[in-house]
């Protein structure tokens, strides 16, 4: 059971931390198959919290029960629920990744109900389990998946040994709450400053880097499931500007590329060809992507990715059906503007380097 010591360490823990961020090198494959995953479980209609992890790029550390135990995990605001593998389980990714071990936890209490998530690429499965949870400085008493069978071919070569849903519990297993509804904190608010350097990526939690950076724009939510903002128009320049106001840009740490429907999408990227030797990235137009009544641009080095040496468009359209009216803007964006999400008052804000 929960001592009053640990009740109170929750209840105190409100000092931001800096989080590392650990950056995965992607191939062109695996970049190109995020896209492709996306497209065919999408082209079905189904939500956008279901994806394919293989090819995310940036993870953290967890811990969770005490002693603390310690898992590498995908930080991602297009999710919401926390899980990790099981010692329980016996799917072959369970025997070459961190497992959590209930019975080596004096904090666990069992819960017993049933978890499954379907991705685009496989799936997961076992039961919730409820324990203390903790990022940098920042616990939080919760319920989460411990994964007892794992399916897909993504599982077998992902170096995740999990997820940490970061988006609204309206999306979430389970209706589970997540790790921030749960943190005993009063500054309910984390920021992502991503870089292409690995040593310099980093979470702030709780708040922002305000010494460092200085705020462009905070932004209302518009739908509390995915961190949803209101995209006004997208433009290339000496091009006309698209009217984009029936999309909402969703912002997510969990997809490497920036994909949106068709219909806007190609006449974005219409005619911009990169070179794969990367020699004409000064040459690219730029592109503005307006949100609210706020323009953030992105000239051809944020948006063209250098991928084993080579240069690929980090902007891709995809097939989705129709009232799917989401464009995802993922670590492309963020590497340009730092975000950080607030729970305390349902906003986004972006930031850039002092």
């Amino acid at each position: 059971m929960y001592t009053s010591s640990i009740v109170a360490a929750l209840i105190g823990a409100s000092v931001a931390s800096k989080v590392p961020l650990k950056k995965q090198e992607l191939t062109l494959d695996q970049l190109m198959g995020q896209k492709y995953g996306l497209e065919s479980k999408y082209a079905l209609g189904e939500s956008i919290d279901i994806k394919d992890y293989m090819n995310a790029q940036y993870f953290i550390e967890v811990e969770v029960g005490t002693p603390a135990q310690k898992f590498t995990v995908v930080p991602d605001t297009g999710s919401s629920n926390l899980w990790m593998y099981s010692s329980s389980c016996w799917s072959i990714p369970c025997f070459y990744h961190p497992k959590f071990h209930a019975d080596k936890s004096s904090t666990y209490k069992k819960d017993g109900e049933k978890f499954e998530i379907e991705y685009g690429s496989g799936s997961v499965g076992g039961i919730v389990g409820r324990d203390v949870a903790k990022i940098g400085d920042v616990q939080a008493e919760m319920g989460f998946g411990e994964i007892t069978k794992v399916s897909g071919m993504s599982f077998y070569v992902s170096q995740m040994s999990g997820i940490l849903g970061l988006a609204y519990d309206t999306i979430s297993v389970d209706g589970l709450k997540t790790f921030f509804d749960n943190a005993a904190v009063t500054d309910k608010s984390f920021s992502f400053y991503l870089h292409t350097n690995p040593d310099k990526s980093y979470m702030t939690i709780p708040g922002s880097d305000s010494e460092n950076y200085t705020t462009v724009e905070t932004h209302k939510v518009v739908e509390e499931k995915y961190w949803a903002l209101q995209l006004a128009s997208i433009q290339q320049t000496g091009k006309a500007k698209v009217d984009a106001t029936k999309y909402k840009a969703v912002i997510d740490s969990g997809t490497s590329l920036l994909v949106g429907p068709k219909e806007i999408v190609d006449s974005l990227i219409e005619g911009i060809e990169v070179k794969k030797d990367c020699s004409n990235l000064k040459d690219l137009p730029a592109l503005d992507f307006t949100i609210d009544s706020q323009t953030y641009t992105l000239e051809g080095s944020d948006y063209v990715l250098n991928v084993s040496n080579q240069c690929m468009l980090g902007i891709q359209s995809m097939a989705f059906p129709e009232g799917f009216n989401y464009f995802i803007l993922g670590d492309v964006f963020m590497r340009k503007y730092a975000s950080t999400f607030s729970l305390d008052d349902n906003t986004v804000s972006f930031s850039i380097p002092n």
